[in-house]
């Protein structure tokens, strides 16, 4: 169901040294890399994977400003019914 999840920094040279060193240890690497710096993690492209960018408002990476999760469906009705359902 988790597609990935994406945590936002303010230096993303020094996120992706950290990410590097730390998803190698249990055999993850860069899959993708973007270039307004979009960069995702993962051992495959099928797997969930973690990803870090700069906040797309150009602000502060913070709680509520960077982070977002992604969620992985087989159906564009399920989608819709998702989209219609969390305001209600």
């Amino acid at each position: 169901m988790i597609g990935y999840a994406t945590l936002g920094t303010n230096d993303l040279a020094r996120a992706q040294a950290f990410y590097d060193a730390l998803l190698a240890e249990i055999g993850a690497k860069r899959l993708m890399e973007l270039p307004h710096g979009f960069t995702m993690y993962g051992v495959r492209l099928d797997r969930p994977a973690l990803a870090i960018t700069p906040p797309y408002d150009g602000k502060e990476a913070r709680a509520g400003n960077g982070n977002m999760l992604a969620l992985v469906l087989d159906q564009r009705a399920k989608v819709d019914a998702l989209y219609k359902k969390g305001p209600a």
